[in-house]
């Protein structure tokens, strides 16, 4: 049975995942770069929370009675 050949996420160089010391990266370049992403929020799990904030936020902005934009 031939290793499994996988792309890096990174740089999306061909790497035998057996045999890969970074893996599922190529190098630890390509490692640190994927870590960069996610530590400046390049990269992100997307969240049902947020679209929540957002409503709180625009309830928020509404004129009160009485304003001269009410």
């Amino acid at each position: 049975m031939s290793p499994a050949r996988v792309k890096c996420p990174t740089c999306r160089r061909e790497l035998d995942w057996q045999t890969a010391p970074f893996r599922p990266f190529c190098s630890e370049r390509c490692r640190l770069i994927d870590l960069g992403a996610w530590l400046t929020e390049q990269r992100a799990i997307p969240d049902d929370a947020a679209p929540m904030q957002e409503d709180a936020a625009a309830a928020d902005e509404k004129p009160l009675k009485g304003s001269p934009d009410a």
